[in-house]
């Protein structure tokens, strides 16, 4: 896993009293956190505390105590947008999900803001690569990078396969009328976000809404499935952790495969400049957007005849949540530079997605 931002200096504090004397709340704070961590036995000492990931989204720590090394996640600063950032569902369908998907242990859960000022949940640490850029020497062959997204494909087919009624999660999302209230749900978080008006958005939803597919049966849907979330270890490639589940719930499962082809670029693919999250995937040997969906289509029975709606629906959803992160940036919630250059790429994007809808 790479660290890849840096800790600012009123990110975590000693005290509540020491974060309230700053301008911004603190992300952690480590008196109460220790006291959390020694009640359910999670190492002792004092903690070396490294920032995981890229920042973007919920706030994830790699912690080290004496001999343990575990993974924290919690919310961002606010303002956040209603229901966005909900790391206790988060927790739950990983837990839920254990030995039934690639997925880390949930070794303790926090709902308690008294402690560091938001709700949380400690993790194992899983050892893997999370590819987000350059590919590691030991996964850099052809046949590797073919193997990588097949593993990709079969990671999700088990997400999928799981039978989430018998893992304890009813109620965690309704199975029936999954697209529709997606399509209610991101209108909605559009209104709150939306520091402009953008016609492309309101356009591409009346046409999501007037071409809608019929589902199949719900499966757990991740949510945010692609390359960048996920671990992969070497000796061949393999899928060892399935992250960042903030997006999760009970639907569409084509919805994970529309999202995952939508990010996903080919090696012939035109210049996608901010939207390339990884162009690691144009290397030689990276299965094509076609052969991920062949391959799914395989192996979990499922029609992928509406799969230019799906994904749609996903570039869609993408603009709503990158104009909620610029709206975070120009409110001054986040000193993420990154952010702020979602101005005008939220326009592209949104033109993009037209372009999609009309084949």
């Amino acid at each position: 896993m790479a660290w890849l931002h840096q800790i600012a200096a009123d990110d975590v504090v000693r005290t509540h009293d020491e974060g309230q004397a700053n301008e911004r709340e603190p992300l952690l704070v480590l008196d109460p956190l220790l006291a959390f961590l020694d009640a359910h036995g999670l190492g002792s000492g004092e903690p070396d505390v490294r920032p995981v990931g890229e920042g973007h989204s919920n706030v994830t720590y790699a912690i080290t105590r004496g001999h343990r090394e575990f993974v924290l996640r919690r919310p961002p600063r606010g303002p956040l947008p209603p229901s966005a950032h909900d790391v206790l569902r988060e927790a739950r369908v990983i837990g839920a999900l254990q030995g039934k998907a690639r997925v880390p242990e949930v070794l303790a859960v926090c709902d308690d803001d008294a402690v560091v000022g938001a709700p949380f949940y400690v993790m194992e640490l899983v050892a893997g690569h999370a590819i987000t850029g350059d590919l590691p020497a030991e996964l850099d062959s052809p046949e590797d990078r073919r193997r990588i997204g097949e593993e990709l494909v079969d990671g999700l087919v088990e997400v999928h396969a799981a039978d989430w009624q018998a893992a304890g999660l009813e109620g965690f999302g309704k199975p029936t009328g999954y697209l529709e209230r997606q399509l209610r749900r991101f209108l909605g978080l559009w209104d709150h976000n939306k520091t402009r008006e953008i016609p492309a958005v309101e356009s591409v939803a009346e046409w999501l809404k007037a071409n809608l597919p019929e589902s199949g049966p719900a499966t757990v849907v991740h949510g945010d499935y692609r390359l960048g979330n996920v671990l992969m270890a070497a000796g061949p490639p393999r899928l060892t952790a399935i992250l960042d589940w903030e997006m999760s719930t009970i639907g569409d499962p084509l919805a994970d495969v529309g999202y995952l082809c939508t990010l996903w670029v080919d090696r012939d693919d035109p210049p996608l400049g901010m939207f390339e999250l990884s162009g690691v995937t144009r290397q030689e040997g990276f299965p094509t957007r076609a052969e991920l969906v062949a391959r799914y289509e395989e192996r979990s029975g499922r029609s992928m005849t509406d799969i230019r709606w799906y994904q749609t629906l996903a570039l869609w959803k993408s603009i709503v949540f990158m104009e909620g992160n610029y709206k975070r940036a120009v409110s001054g919630s986040t000193d993420d530079p990154f952010l702020k250059s979602f101005g005008e790429g939220v326009v592209e994007l949104a033109n993009r997605a037209e372009e999609l809808a009309r084949g």
